[in-house]
């Protein structure tokens, strides 16, 4: 037998394809694929690893074990009369002869033989051997042969145990050449017809169709090897028949055409396996898309709800402030008029000047901002209630599009966006449902309340407000007890009382100041505080679905840069089969 069967450019692109194939499964596994997809191709490069892989098969004393030592022309194995393999037997190549025990029934063995850089041989147990595990393995190696060589025995041929074993093979759909050993025990040519004759019938039915039968010696084949001359070996070979066997095996694995088909199959798997991955994905960017424009619209909204505030809040709160200062304005007023010379009597009873304060200065100033600041309180409910409509109703449409999307589709990226956003639909829903303004109103209500109460100036209601001013102004008020001399009168009015009115208007409107800032404080913080609170539960019930879609979006975009280079590459083996058998 010819000692190559590849050309060195094809054992090459061999050995590449299958490293490039096996790349390639490593990263489509990753895409969640039908199970059946990812086994045809596992399939495909298990043939394609194993392109050339002769498995031999038959009783033990058949004599496979010299049949393969005749084919590869050197003694590999070791044969006897007795079941010599006990165990399932690779040969492969290898730099130094060697025997490797994997297990019980398993075993490699190496040789430097070029024919094995392209081609390995098994050699199994006996058909009918007790070990039933030696049978089992032998049944693992026989789906993924190219070629079984079912060896027979010349003096038993097709005994029980081998047509059990052919009625396996048949179910594999495996390529089944018959070979009857030890033809050289036969007695004539008569004999040698007889059971030709007999192979070929009872495995015909067996099979189904006429394999190929070749009788061979292989005693006669190795002696050939060891002849002393030319003609004895040129003799002996023609008589063992091993001629006929070899030239069968190399034009069967060796037709350029019939290579090119099966160095292209795995490619075909692929391409098929890639396409299933690039739907399923483009599928789900377009599923995908719906998500992204859903959740750039709500970070919109949310965005909108805060702009709003932000910018109606300040003219909100400034109301706030006018009432503050017309208050002011009133009271500074009321210094001017009150701290007279003509009512330095009056200046002396505190009591009276708090009650004229409080009724023309103060007046309703507590009741007036306290109605402002509910009319804060209810737009501030309103806007937060409207968003959260906003929300619901998107996500409500969003979650009919993709129960429709989960019946044409049904994705397990679907399945799960779907959930996601009908878990989320279902929360922001069941928010507005239960959301009560009124109370919400009322609760911040009292939160804004007891802010301001913690200003420490606007005291317990309108009393607080009168009470504070008017302790200012009466503190900074002159004693006018005992003063009853007409100069002292002139004294007073000229010098003393327009002193302590200009004290008692600056400290007024220090106290006034500080009040204003730290009411307006209090309320902007209270107000921001509350809105940012909102903006932020808003935020916390649709983030799941947020981060998903952007982790998603994320994920499919590397997916497809993925497929795209692995399409390349795919290209690109398919081009090197091209141009190797051009």
């Amino acid at each position: 037998m010819r000692q190559t069967l590849l050309t060195n450019k094809q054992l090459l692109f061999l050995q590449n394809e299958k490293l490039s194939l096996n790349a390639i499964l490593a990263s489509l596994q990753t895409f969640n694929l039908s199970q059946e997809s990812y086994q045809n191709l596992r399939k495909a490069i298990d043939q394609l690893d194993e392109l050339f892989l002769i498995v031999a098969v038959g009783e033990f004393n058949a004599g496979k074990s010299a049949l393969i030592n005749a084919i590869l022309g050197q003694k590999v194995l070791i044969e006897g009369v007795t079941p010599t393999t006990a165990r399932v037997t690779l040969v492969r190549f290898g730099e130094t002869i060697n025997e490797q025990v994997v297990d019980d029934g398993f075993a490699i063995v190496t040789h430097p033989l070029p024919l094995l850089k392209e081609l390995n041989i098994v050699d199994s147990p006996g058909t009918n051997a007790i070990n039933r595990q030696h049978e089992r393995l032998t049944n693992e190696f026989v789906p993924r042969s190219d070629l079984v060589l079912f060896v027979t025995s010349a003096d038993r041929p097709l005994t029980e145990s081998e047509r059990l074993f052919l009625e396996k093979i048949l179910a594999w759909g495996k390529k089944i050449v018959i070979v009857i050993n030890k033809s050289d025990i036969l007695e004539d040519a008569q004999a040698r017809l007889e059971v030709e004759s007999f192979v070929r019938e009872n495995s015909a039915k067996i099979l189904d169709t006429r394999p190929e039968v070749f009788t061979v010696s292989a005693r006669l084949a190795q002696k050939a090897v060891a002849a002393s001359s030319e003609a004895e070996r040129e003799s002996l070979r023609s008589q063992s028949g091993l001629s006929a066997l070899e030239n069968y095996i190399t034009e069967t694995l060796d037709d350029n055409s019939r290579l090119e088909l099966k160095l292209r199959n795995p490619l075909g798997v692929s391409a098929h396996l890639l396409a299933e991955a690039k739907n399923r994905n483009d599928s789900q960017i377009r599923e995908i898309s719906e998500d992204v424009a859903l959740t750039s619209s709500l970070e919109g909204m949310l965005q909108s709800y805060q702009r709003e505030l932000q910018s109606e809040l300040p003219p909100r709160l400034s109301e706030v402030e006018n009432i503050l200062n017309g208050f002011e304005n009133r009271g500074q007023e009321y210094l001017d008029n009150t701290m007279k010379l003509t009512r330095i009597l009056d200046l002396a009873k505190p009591d009276r000047i708090k009650a004229e304060f409080q009724q023309e200065v103060q007046a309703d100033v507590a009741e007036e901002i306290d109605g402002k600041v509910r009319v804060l309180i209810d737009w501030l409910v309103d806007k937060d209630l409207n968003v959260w409509y906003q929300v619901a109703a998107a996500l409500e449409r969003r979650q009919a599009q993709s129960q429709r999307a989960v019946l044409t589709s049904g994705s397990p990226q679907t399945e799960r966006r779907r959930q996601l956003i009908e878990s989320v639909s279902t929360t922001i829903k069941a928010i507005v449902n239960q959301y009560d303004r009124k109370r919400e109103a009322e609760q911040l209500a009292d939160f804004v309340q007891e802010s301001v109460t913690q200003t420490a100036l606007f005291g317990v209601g309108a009393v607080g407000i009168g009470a504070l001013v008017a302790t200012v102004l009466t503190t900074k008020a002159l004693d006018v007890t005992g003063i009853v001399t007409a100069s002292a009168l002139a004294v007073l009015g000229l010098f003393v009382i327009p002193y302590k009115r200009k004290q008692a208007k600056e400290s007024f409107k220090e106290k006034m100041l500080e009040l204003r800032q730290n009411l307006m404080k209090t309320l902007s913080a209270t107000f921001n505080r509350e809105s940012d609170g909102a903006i932020q539960r808003l935020e916390s019930n649709i983030s799941p679905y947020v981060s998903y879609v952007q982790n998603e979006q994320a994920r499919l975009q590397t997916d497809q840069e993925t497929l795209d280079n692995l399409q390349a590459k795919l290209d690109e083996l398919g081009q090197m089969v091209k141009d190797l058998f051009a």
